[in-house]
């Protein structure tokens, strides 16, 4: 492989992201959201899927950053992963939908957004969200930061952005991150309930 300045851009790039520079994930995403974006709008037909498939896709890449091989060119990479993204996305969106009911909800609905209230059950309640806030806290601090500062103080993307001085489009993939982790916590947790 010829090794030309946007390789060793890149290279650079992977290394420090890899060593929990967030600014690195950043440029990484700056440098290729755009393109990444058009090629998803192209297969997705819909904005708002591709600017929610575009932030899943560099967040598949920066969990999967440790298997990059600098042996192919980071857009490369970058790319097959957003095909892959977008195959999966257009399977599911092909199989009928299931329909919306109590044991189709994620555990995080059926505890925060339930509109029954007894006494019992909002007193689980309470012990449940009191439970999400301690894995919260255990958390790497970037997911737990942008966490608690998106659904516990509610700030909006720009507020959280503004707060830790990270771009959005970076805030955006570290949600979606945490919400995934937190997600697996949770459901390993769920006998526990």
């Amino acid at each position: 492989m010829e090794i030309n300045n946007t390789n060793l851009t890149d290279l650079s790039l992977i290394a420090s992201a890899k060593q929990g520079n967030q600014k690195a994930y950043a440029a990484l995403m700056d440098k290729y959201k755009n393109s990444i974006y058009h090629l998803i709008l192209k297969l997705a037909k819909k904005p708002e899927d591709a600017e929610d498939l575009m932030i899943e896709t560099f967040a598949k890449a920066f969990d999967k950053l440790d298997s990059y091989s600098s042996e192919f060119a980071f857009s490369t990479w970058l790319y097959k992963i957003t095909s892959n993204t977008c195959i999966d996305f257009l399977r599911k969106k092909s199989i009928d939908k299931i329909p919306f009911d109590s044991d189709s909800k994620t555990i995080t609905d059926n505890i925060l957004f339930s509109t029954e209230t007894t006494p019992e059950l909002d007193l689980i309640r309470h012990q449940r969200i009191d439970k999400i806030q301690r894995i919260v806290q255990s958390m790497d601090t970037i997911f737990a930061r942008v966490l608690q500062l998106r659904y516990f103080e509610e700030y909006s993307y720009e507020e959280i952005s503004a707060a830790l001085q990270i771009p959005i489009g970076t805030i955006k993939v570290q949600l979606h991150r945490a919400k995934k982790q937190l997600t697996e916590r949770l459901e390993a947790e769920k006998e526990t309930w």
